[in-house]
């Protein structure tokens, strides 16, 4: 039976100089991914292109793997940051602001470096990363299911979890959708941010003049 690369560091930089060395090697990591591909990268070429020696290397990743699940984990931070902020600074906000800050925090994503994220991205599977990424999306729906649940007179949904869920889900798949498979027919970014935006809206608003007014169950078949 083939065994799985091991995907974990050796171990973690304690000092500032052996911090700086594995900063090194994942620029490096980054840089002949995006030049080269999951598929032609190697130590080697990482090593190289971090300007150190292969040893160095192994001395905190056991295998390209292992090194490419690294970056993936620090990309994951800083879009949850970006996410997150964009979140955060929206307690109070009306809805219409919320949906839009939620799909711009979206867009500001995809900029984080938009050709190594689109190879992380691919390569989550197959270095065990799933979960960590779900992590991620699972805090940014529990922000926008607080945020809704302090906002429910602006709302024609009823389950805000739910909603939030969706809301986190389709905006990230449908920005990816038009950013990477039909860059040329969204036209510019402003209008994917509206249109997107509009989408979600329709789905968590209520129509204007029913706030106050209880949006009924649908019942279910055979009730």
């Amino acid at each position: 039976m083939r065994r799985h690369p091991r995907t974990s560091p050796r171990k973690q930089p304690r000092q500032a100089r052996s911090r700086a060395t594995v900063d090194a090697i994942l620029e490096g990591t980054a840089r002949v991914l995006v030049r080269e591909g999951y598929d032609r990268a190697s130590t080697n070429r990482i090593a190289e292109a971090a300007g150190v020696n292969i040893a160095s290397l192994y001395q905190y990743f056991p295998s390209k793997e292992a090194l490419v699940a690294a970056l993936i984990d620090r990309h994951l931070g800083e879009i949850q940051g970006v996410l997150a902020r964009n979140l955060a600074v929206l307690v109070d906000a009306p809805l219409p602001l919320a949906v839009r800050s939620l799909v711009r925090g979206q867009l500001l994503v995809e900029k984080v470096n938009p050709r190594l994220h689109r190879v992380l991205i691919e390569q989550v599977p197959r270095v065990e990363r799933l979960d960590p990424v779900r992590r991620v999306r699972r805090l940014i729906v529990e922000q926008l299911a607080a945020y809704l649940e302090a906002h429910r007179a602006e709302l024609r949904v009823q389950d805000v979890r739910f909603a939030a869920f969706a809301a986190v889900h389709i905006v990230e798949a449908l920005t990816n959708a038009a950013l990477y498979e039909a860059p040329d027919s969204i036209g510019s970014e402003d209008e994917l941010a509206e249109r997107t935006s509009e989408i979600i809206l329709r789905y968590l608003a209520r129509e204007r003049g029913t706030q106050g007014v209880t949006t009924p169950r649908l019942k279910s078949r055979g009730a």
